[in-house]
């Protein structure tokens, strides 16, 4: 298993902007496509975004297209997520999740929680209105 550890959250007014980090180790980093989920009070956990494990291709959730980017550095071991305008319902614990590129790329499949093998411990994002 790769090990991932998030970072980069923090408090944010609307219309601001953040920048994501998961640090990957204890594995060949290129070996895995990447994902961002995210986890609001009450709520289930949601798909963000995922990247390939050459970051050739990516795919988003609608509620964040056009927001948010996902990239990599293979070399620095750590996939990103860049988010710009927030807003309050961005607010949630972001996490970070491995899946084997052994897998074929399906953007269906990159989105559910389940067809992930690692995962961080997360780090909070609060967007205040």
């Amino acid at each position: 298993q790769v090990q991932l550890v998030e970072s980069g959250g923090g408090l944010v007014q609307a219309g601001g902007s953040l920048r994501l980090s998961c640090a990957a180790s204890g594995r060949i980093f290129s070996n895995y496509a990447m994902g961002w989920f995210r986890q609001a009070p009450g709520k289930e956990h949601e798909f963000v975004a995922a990247i390939s494990w050459n970051g050739g291709s990516t795919y988003y959730a609608d509620s964040v297209k056009g927001r948010f980017t996902i990239s990599r550095d293979n070399a620095k071991n750590t996939v990103f997520l860049q988010m710009n305008s927030l807003k309050p319902e961005d607010t949630a614990v972001y996490y970070c999740a491995a899946r084997s590129r052994l897998f074929t790329w399906a953007e269906y499949d990159m989105s559910r929680r389940q067809n992930y093998g690692s995962w961080g411990q997360g780090t909070q994002v609060t967007v205040s209105s």
